[in-house]
């Protein structure tokens, strides 16, 4: 009997462990194939969140500098220092930095239509500045970066095609980079005039200390071995002018009413529609636009081309007149000056005008410290220093990419250096044929 309940005994002990063992194992398994289970979605989310975020980033480099400058465009349109816009930069993750370096730059024109990608890191590439004394006036460099930089913080806003990070947001340049390297620039310059010093931003080493310097590499579509930029020259030239017309002075510049701004009918008129007299008295047009000068020809076609003139009128006095608002008919490269469509109407001004989205906007520069340029694609108020050799020596001129020009939309190869003011086209020609026609650039980046 104790032999038959022993074996009963034993036999019931055993059937429960192997039951329990069996129901441990199965906790155990469930518990890890949860958690694996639980891992591998975490990795797939991670791996998916990933994706996402690169496909969103490497769509355009351009469409990540909106996105991260549009982060700051009510900074700039409230006015806010650029320490407080920084410290928001400052919050980007490196991995959002790293996919927008890598991505292609969509090059866009004067309508902002896509016409071709590079790939960035083929046209601005980081180095250091070569160890040449940085050559500019100093007092003229302080006030284009003062009127470039009011220029962001007056008119953000109206005029968001400034927030455009263009091509340097390929090397992970932002808006707030941008303006932290004018302010540096702007602070260093009035303390080394106050002081009464030659300015610290002319020493290389200074430069290579505090700034980012990365090459600009030409980029021409019709010449791909062409590696250094075009340097061009315009100038304000100045000319005799009448208030009214003559038989030496016969060709007229017009500037629209205020009541144009809703009335568009200019823009259905070309440059040669206006010179056959629509504006004049018997013409179909008269009375809708108000004449300030008439020049010669060659008085309206230079100041076209340059933008600026300097009017000397016969009754003694003197001004100067900008171009205000065009037809909205495009330059065509290559096509002589006096067959191109596109027509200027001006604006009477009292200084020097650059870049601008309105006559009364634009911004004041000074010749010598002055470049005109693709200001959608590489970008308002970059600090660029050309280099160029003569005589076996290295030449370093530092300027503010400050006005802009319908040869320039789209244009990666050039930059037009504004040369000065010049009675005729002899004085000005001698005076550039001291300047380069090529050179290299590099911009300079707050570090």
């Amino acid at each position: 009997m104790n032999i038959l309940f022993n074996q009963k005994f034993r036999f019931t002990v055993g059937c429960a462990a192997l039951l329990f063992v069996s129901l441990a194992s199965s906790h155990l398994y469930t518990q890890s194939k949860t958690k694996q289970l639980a891992q591998q979605n975490q990795f797939f989310t991670q791996q998916e969140d990933f994706a996402t975020l690169k496909s969103q980033i490497s769509l355009t480099s351009n469409q990540v500098a909106q996105k991260l400058d549009l982060r700051f465009q009510n900074s700039l349109i409230t006015q806010q220092t650029s320490d407080e816009i920084i410290g928001k930069q400052n919050a980007f993750s490196s991995q959002q930095d790293l996919l927008a370096a890598s991505a292609p730059y969509p090059v866009v024109d004067e309508f902002k239509k896509y016409k071709f990608s590079i790939n960035g890191s083929q046209v601005v590439t980081p180095v250091k500045l070569p160890s040449s004394k940085v050559n500019f006036n100093q007092g003229d460099l302080l006030t284009v970066l003062v009127n470039t930089r009011k220029y962001f913080q007056d008119y953000s806003s109206e005029d968001p095609d400034i927030l455009r990070t263009g091509m340097l947001a390929t090397q992970g340049v932002t808006i707030p980079d941008v303006l932290k390297t004018l302010d540096f620039m702007i602070t260093v310059l009035k303390e080394d005039i106050a002081n009464n010093r030659v300015t610290r931003l002319q020493d290389p080493k200074f430069i290579n200390s505090n700034f980012r310097v990365i090459k600009w590499t030409a980029y021409n579509p019709k010449d791909k071995k062409q590696k250094q930029l075009r340097i061009t020259k315009y100038a304000v030239f100045t000319h005799s002018g009448s208030r009214k017309k003559t038989s030496t002075f016969n060709t007229p510049i017009y500037s629209l009413k205020d009541s144009s701004n809703n009335n568009t009918f200019y823009t259905r008129y070309t440059k040669q529609d206006v010179l056959s007299g629509i504006y004049e008295p018997g013409g179909r047009e008269f009375g809708k636009v108000k004449s300030l000068a008439y020049l010669t020809r060659t008085g309206l076609e230079e100041a076209l081309m340059q933008g600026t003139i300097l009017i000397n009128f016969t009754d003694g006095y003197r001004a100067f007149f900008n171009v205000d608002r065009n037809n909205g008919m495009s330059y065509i490269r290559g096509l002589k000056a006096t067959a191109q469509k596109r027509y200027w109407y001006f604006r009477e001004v009292d200084a020097i005008k650059g870049y601008g989205y309105k006559i009364d906007a634009k911004i004041s520069i000074k010749p010598g410290v002055t470049f005109a340029g693709d200001v959608l694609n590489i970008g308002l108020g970059r600090v660029i220093v050309i280099e160029h050799t003569k005589g076996g020596r290295k030449y370093l001129q530092m300027g503010v990419m400050a006005d802009t020009g319908g040869a320039f939309l789209p244009n990666l190869y050039q930059l037009d250096f504004l040369a000065g003011i010049f009675k005729n086209q002899k004085e000005f020609r001698q005076n550039i044929s001291q300047l380069p026609e090529y050179a290299t650039a590099y911009f300079l980046i707050k570090k």
